[in-house]
């Protein structure tokens, strides 16, 4: 017998959550199927516990300062590794159980705990049984690339999907992927004392297309750990441990943290039982104004559908499909929404951060740049975080707005900002409008904006700017 629902919903991650409280709104006819443990990424293996094992080895870290400070018995403080571990576990469990709030009061009706496979475009089969909807919504999410080449040393290689679970910590490690993930942990760890070596194949780091900002991040975070830049690793098995070997450099390490990036999973949903069409890396095409895939009653959202593997855009596009999904339940038009602008954080020190459009999209002869470099920022060289670079993105024209790019403290404070005076549709004449207070890190922006001025096509005088 094939049961009937409105809507159902594959994965209960972020997006489906989002999907879920949409979908609520309008119908009691929806199910939520789900395979594996309850909790989003975020929660458990991503966003959340990364930043408490972030904010664990700065505190440590910040020990290095002391002596000019005038603050003695900087050489005494230690770490006990295994109790810095339980207290990230804490916080993980609280930031999971959170999430679960959501699906607790769900009935087995409205909650399925299994693994759905699609039979048709609107039906699918979930432990034996047949659940055929109106609309379906794909938020399985996504899981750590291993390559299939490295199989063979599945005991010395982790992701951060085992990283949480660790109680403690390999003397040595060897990170090979810089994307924001690879240089978060990588730098947390070695600040934790693990000798760590980082690897990548590109010569840029965070997806940095700035080769300015990029040439910064590089320098400031190479003085604390080696970066082996622009080759790509291979691994062999050691006497101890495993050897890893990059543009003729080789270290032997005790494990190595894979942060390759992450996959949709969508291996096992059977999309040849469909009629999607899936673009060149086997991912469905869809409408990211809608969410919807083709012309189905099927519509995708999350890190699944590879387009912008965020919280913040899970939790948007989760919104759009649900909303969208009951309209396509009900035969109703769908609705088209507006994207946020993009905004990419990495959580290193100095931060790493991108908003709006980047160098690739941009024609460098239609913009200005401004830039400040943060050695005479009189915050940052107070708390001794003056190492950095921001670099504006501004049409010559009329002064608009168009991106940044920046390795800086507190970007994840300035990149806000940023974004949303660009969403904001702002001008730097715009911004110079608004109070920036003394000292604080947001004068690094103001200074950047005025540098910008007199590379701009339009003139305008700062004092008209404040006439009443």
């Amino acid at each position: 017998m094939t049961r009937e629902v409105d809507v159902a919903i594959l994965g209960a991650g972020s997006a489906g959550l989002f999907a879920l409280s949409q979908v609520k709104k309008e119908t009691d006819n929806y199910v939520l199927i789900n395979g594996g443990e309850l909790g989003t990424t975020c929660a458990r293996v991503g966003c959340m516990p990364s930043k408490v094992l972030i904010q664990v080895a700065e505190d440590f870290h910040r020990k290095s300062i002391f002596e000019r400070e005038g603050i003695e018995g900087a050489e005494h403080l230690s770490l006990d590794v295994p109790a810095s571990m339980e207290h990230v576990q804490d916080l993980r469990d609280v930031f999971v159980d959170k999430t679960l709030g959501v699906t607790d009061g769900l009935d087995e009706a409205h909650l399925i705990d299994g693994y759905a496979r699609f039979v048709a475009n609107d039906t699918v089969e979930v432990n034996g049984a047949l659940i055929k909807a109106k609309s379906i919504i794909i938020a399985t999410g996504s899981t750590p690339v291993v390559p299939a080449a490295w199989q063979a040393f599945a005991d010395d290689i982790i992701t951060t999907d085992e990283l949480f679970e660790l109680e403690d910590l390999p003397a040595s490690m060897a990170v090979i992927g810089l994307g924001s993930i690879g240089l978060e942990i990588g730098q947390s760890l070695h600040r934790l004392g693990v000798a760590i070596t980082a690897v990548d194949q590109l010569r840029t780091i965070a997806k940095l297309q700035d080769e300015k900002v990029n040439e910064v991040a590089i320098t400031v975070l190479g003085r604390e750990f080696p970066l082996l830049l622009g080759e790509a690793a291979s691994l062999k098995k050691a006497e101890t441990g495993i050897e890893v070997s990059a543009g003729g450099h080789q270290v032997v390490v005790d494990k190595v943290l894979a942060s390759l990036g992450r996959k949709p999973h969508l291996d096992n949903l059977n999309l040849s039982a469909t009629e999607i069409e899936l673009d060149a890396q086997g991912v469905p095409l869809f409408d990211p104004l809608t969410m919807q895939v083709g012309d189905l009653p099927v519509f995708i959202a999350g890190d699944v559908n590879a387009d912008r593997p965020l919280l913040h855009e899970a939790g948007h596009e989760g919104r759009v499909a649900g909303y969208n999904a009951v309209l396509c339940a009900n035969n109703q038009t769908l609705q088209k929404f507006r994207r946020k602008v993009e905004l990419g954080i990495t959580f290193c020190d100095p931060n790493i951060a991108t908003i709006g459009a980047q160098l690739s999209t941009l024609n460098e002869a239609e913009i200005a740049i401004g830039e400040i470099q943060f050695a005479p920022v009189g915050r940052a060289l107070i708390i001794g975080k003056n190492r950095g670079l921001l670099r504006l993105y501004v049409q010559k024209s009329d002064g608009l707005l168009l991106g940044a790019a920046m390795c800086c403290v507190k970007a994840e404070n300035l990149a806000h900002l940023i974004s949303w005076s660009i969403q904001n549709g702002m001008t730097v004449f715009d911004m110079l409008k608004m109070p920036f207070y003394h000292p604080v890190i947001e004068e690094a922006l103001q200074a950047a904006l005025y540098n910008v001025l007199s590379k701009l096509d339009i003139k305008q005088d700062l004092v008209e700017l404040e006439r009443c």
